[in-house]
Parts: C-alpha cells; sequence; structure tokens
C-alpha cells in the first residue's frame, strides 16, 4: 500500500505566537506618521522566524529604514541603486546557493531567506526591467513593493502606479486637466505574466490575509512577489490616523482587491459582502477633492466604470483559472 501523501499544513497568523518571533525590524525608524510601510513589513516578517538578507532600493523606505550611519533592521541590510534591488538580491542569493553547493554552510546558514523591497517607483517604473529579468531567471527571493501610488520621498511625482485623475506635483488638477490621464499599470498582472511560482496582491488593512501571503511568499522554492497598497498621508492628504480605515476602502470598493495566483491558480482571497462605490475610497483622500465637485461626476462613473470591468475580469480568471476562493472570515487570531 502507497503512503498518503501529506499535504502541508494551512498556515493561520496566531498573533500571541508570531508576536515571538525575532523581529529583524526595529522600532526606530523615520517614516513619516501614518505611512504603512512599517506595518507592512512587520506583518510579513513576523510571519517567519528564519534571518532575512534584504536590499532595499532608493525611495522613503530606504531614506527612513537606513539614513546613514544608522538603519531599522537588525538583520544584513543593502541600499541598493534606485532600480537594481532585485538584481542585487539575486547576486546574494546566487552566492548563497552556490555556497551551499560547496558545502561551505551550516544547517542554520542554510535557513536564510532573501528580501527585496521598494516602493511604486523603483517597482512599476525605475526598476522593472531588473525585477523582471530576475523573476525570469527565477531566483529564490521575495519582492515587496510598497504600492503608495507616487514618487512621495520627492514631493508626489506621478508614477506608472498613479491612478487616473489623481492630483500630483507633476499632474495637478486644474480647468484643462483634471489631474493624471493615464491610468495605472496592472502590474499585479503583469507580474504574474511572468508565470513565477506565487503573485499576491495584499493590504496590511487585512493583516490575516497579508500575513498569510508573506507566509507562503517566504516559502515558496523560487521567486515570489508581493504589491501591497500603502497609505501615504503626507501625499494623499489624508489623516495619519485614519490610514488603515482608507485602505479597507480600497479593498471593499474593489479598488485595490486582494488576490493570489500560486502555481497558475487565481484565487480571489476576500470578497466583500457588500461591493461599496468607489467614491468610499475617494472621498476622503485630499488628491481627489476636484473629481468629488458636481462637474467632475462623469471622471467618478468612468473610474467606477474602470474598477467595475476589472473587478469583473478578476472573477472570470478565477472561475477559468483558479478554483472556489477560500474566505479568511472566522480566522482564528
Amino acid at each position: 500500500m502507497s503512503e498518503k501523501i501529506k499535504k502541508p499544513k494551512r498556515f493561520i497568523p496566531n498573533i500571541k505566537k508570531v508576536s515571538q518571533n525575532p523581529q529583524p525590524l526595529a522600532n526606530g525608524h523615520r517614516l513619516c506618521p501614518g505611512c504603512s510601510e512599517s506595518l507592512i513589513l512587520k506583518q510579513a516578517l513576523s510571519t517567519i522566524d528564519v534571518p532575512v538578507i534584504t536590499a532595499n532600493a532608493t525611495g522613503c523606505s530606504e531614506i527612513c529604514f537606513g539614513a546613514y550611519p544608522y538603519t531599522s533592521f537588525k538583520t544584513p541590510w543593502i541600499h541598493s541603486l534606485f532600480e537594481n534591488a532585485a538584481s542585487v538580491i539575486s547576486g546574494i542569493e546566487a552566492m548563497h546557493t552556490a555556497k551551499m553547493k560547496r558545502g561551505e554552510l551550516s544547517e542554520e546558514q542554510k535557513k536564510v531567506k532573501f528580501l527585496a523591497i521598494g516602493g511604486d517607483g523603483a517597482t512599476y517604473d525605475i526598476g522593472f526591467q531588473w525585477l523582471s529579468g530576475a523573476l525570469e531567471r527565477g531566483h529564490n527571493f521575495v519582492y515587496i513593493c510598497f504600492d503608495n501610488e507616487g514618487y512621495m520621498n520627492t514631493g508626489y511625482q506621478r508614477s506608472g502606479a498613479t491612478p487616473k485623475y489623481s492630483h500630483t506635483a507633476t499632474s495637478p488638477a486644474g480647468s484643462k486637466i483634471k489631474g493624471k490621464p493615464q491610468k495605472k499599470k496592472a502590474l499585479t498582472d503583469i507580474i504574474a505574466a511572468h508565470n513565477i511560482p506565487y503573485v499576491a496582491q495584499c493590504s496590511p488593512s487585512n493583516f490575516a490575509d497579508l500575513m498569510k501571503k508573506a507566509h507562503k511568499a517566504f516559502n515558496t522554492d523560487g521567486p515570489a512577489f508581493l504589491n501591497v497598497i500603502s497609505a501615504c498621508p503626507t501625499s494623499w492628504k489624508t489623516r495619519p490616523e485614519k490610514g488603515l480605515e482608507i485602505l479597507q476602502t480600497g479593498v471593499d470598493s474593489c479598488f485595490w482587491p486582494l488576490f493570489e495566483v500560486d502555481n497558475g491558480v487565481w484565487k480571489v482571497t476576500y470578497k466583500p459582502k457588500e461591493k461599496q462605490p468607489v467614491t468610499h475610497w475617494l472621498q476622503n483622500q485630499g488628491r481627489f477633492k476636484h473629481l468629488l465637485k458636481e462637474e467632475n461626476s462623469h471622471l467618478v462613473a468612468e473610474i467606477q466604470g474602470d474598477v467595475d470591468r476589472n473587478w469583473e475580469k478578476l472573477l472570470r480568471m478565477e472561475k477559468a483559472f483558479g478554483k472556489k476562493s477560500e474566505s479568511i472570515t472566522g480566522v482564528d487570531l
């Protein structure tokens, strides 16, 4: 009789347990009040209990986590250029693999994980070529994108991640132009098209969902990518204490749907019981205040139409290439 194959245990975040894991990120940092980046990292890194080597692209996170001669990381941390965090971590991972093959590492040293982090400027735009190459080569690392939808470190210039009609320093809303004229790049879908083992879209407002996906990513054999929406009160013109609440309106309106592509299987990991109108996402952010004027109602209708079509497309992808979505409601925390 053949032995029964054991399925891997499903990861359920246990707050008491994961809070006891070593925290690679120290409490001290220089992020603006209400910024989500430290929260995202702590949620993700709490799911593993082994050392992590991090390559950090230039941007808000690099400036605030590692202003010379200090760093918030308790584990090896490297500041790369704006564009090449994925290449830097690929080289370190390749060196580690070579040392393992030569028998130069202890069992503990073999357990090291590799992480690259960067904002949407370093990921959607400047560093996309380097990231794409690292994914295609199949390096064993996790890439986390802090998507705060603009070049925030230098005063909120528009990026490929900036939503259509956002008011930014380089796409100001006025009487002739109503903010950025182009749509937000569908980066998570683009990364999924690389056919890597694991891709997911997350929000720190749904911490159990983010932590489950981070755990999967760090335990994936091969490249994994997490695209995480990150509140920026300074440039979004929002109240710092309302960050998670505002991010949740993006999730509940399906402006920022939560899903994963696990070895080609598409799964929507959160379906709102009642899908909210996109105005719930727009109304508490100063960068969108011009859209709430009566004369711009047609622009809001256009945004709503895009959100609805993207959500329906995602549901079709799940139906065609996935399984029945698994609700995280009632997870034992």
